[in-house]
This record gives C-alpha cells, sequence and structure tokens, in this order.
C-alpha cells in the first residue's frame, strides 16, 4: 500500500528497512534488532496492563484515494495521503498529568542530526509545556544501544541554537549532560516513566 504526504512525496516509514536483509544464520540476542517503536509499544503495553500509566501511540490521520476491489468481501488500499503533518508520536497521561514525547533514533555515534525533528513538532512540544504538560523526546543511538530521555527545554535550546546559525546537531555529550540515560530492561524494555518522575520532581 502505498501513503503519500499532501504535496505527493512518497512517505517511507522509518520502520522500512532501506535495503532488504540477506538471509543468514545470523544468531539474535534477546531484543537486538527491535526498532525504538516497537520497544516503545511494548513498553506502553507493560505500563497499561499494570496500570501504571495510558500512553499511546497517535494515529496518523489519512485520506484514501484509491481503492480496489478485487474481491467483494475485500478492499484493497492502493494510494492514501496525509491529512495532516503529524505532531510527536505518543502521548497520554500519567499521574494525572498530560504527557506528549517523540521518539528518535540514529545510526550517528557521536551527534543526534536535529534534521530528524521538524518545525512543527517543535512548535507542538512548545505548546505542550506551555499549558503545564510533560514533554520530551526519547533518543536512541542504535550502534551502542544507549536511550536517553531528552526534556524538550533542552530540546529547544539547541534547536534555537541552529536556527541561529550553530550546529545542526547535539553531540552526544551534550545529550549526555542534559538527559538523562535508561537503562534497558526486560519487563518493561524501556522503563522511561523513572525518568520522567525525575523530571516532575526535581
Amino acid at each position: 500500500m502505498e501513503f503519500n504526504y499532501p504535496n505527493g512525496k512518497k512517505y517511507v516509514s522509518k520502520d522500512t528497512p532501506i535495503k532488504k536483509r540477506k538471509q543468514s544464520n545470523t544468531i539474535v540476542y534477546g531484543k537486538r534488532g527491535m526498532t525504538l517503536e516497537e520497544d516503545i509499544n511494548e513498553t506502553n503495553d507493560y505500563y497499561l496492563s499494570h496500570k501504571l500509566a495510558v500512553i499511546h501511540k497517535k494515529p496518523t490521520p489519512v485520506q484514501i484515494v484509491d481503492v480496489h476491489y478485487p474481491q467483494r468481501s475485500a478492499a484493497v488500499i492502493k494510494e492514501a495521503y496525509f491529512k495532516q503533518p503529524s505532531t510527536t508520536d505518543y502521548n497520554g497521561v500519567y499521574k494525572g498529568r498530560y504527557i506528549d514525547f517523540e521518539a528518535k533514533e540514529t545510526r550517528n555515534k557521536t551527534s543526534f542530526p536535529l534534521q530528524n525533528f521538524h518545525e512543527h513538532q517543535i512548535q507542538h512540544m512548545k505548546n505542550v509545556t506551555e499549558q503545564g504538560g510533560i514533554s520530551f523526546v526519547i533518543l536512541r543511538f542504535s550502534t551502542t544501544e544507549e536511550v536517553f530521555v531528552l526534556p524538550f527545554t533542552s530540546l529547544h535550546l539547541f534547536w534555537v541554537r541552529m536556527i541561529e546559525g550553530g550546529r545542526k546537531s547535539i553531540k552526544k555529550d551534550e545529550v549526555e549532560e542534559n538527559g538523562i540515560k535508561v537503562l534497558l530492561g526486560l519487563h518493561p524494555r524501556i522503563d522511561y516513566l523513572k525518568v520522567v518522575d525525575q523530571l516532575l520532581f526535581s
């Protein structure tokens, strides 16, 4: 199924592999190879089942423009367009507070490119923060399997720096200094609410 943005550009999911992986006898250890989105979705399922928080991935509204009916009981969507730019990936409620965040990962070992974010996402998180909500980004350096929670206030400083002509990425040591590292586990996989507690009561 093909999705297109309103400008006609094809949408490529962050989960879509660039190259088809070769079938091999590669051994998979534990949870390696899971995308950040899969890890967070699994974590959110854990939070919900244990009544810790209600946090879901936001659906993106689409407009279907081409549908084929190969059978009377089945419809196949051939082409669709996003109705509007998405804001952030996840939102919900935790301890009576609205929570809203974006999740990004990079294979870069020394910095996190700010091009992974969009102006409307930054503005949305700014609006959430100004209304007393909790907003942040979860960043993963996929080559080292390191995950950090970076508060929006810190992200905004790096964004403004870029807009004013500064560097177009956040150095890894800046992420380490301004964010909080999340230790990976099994249940849940990425326990980011422990970090949110630190942000709430710091």
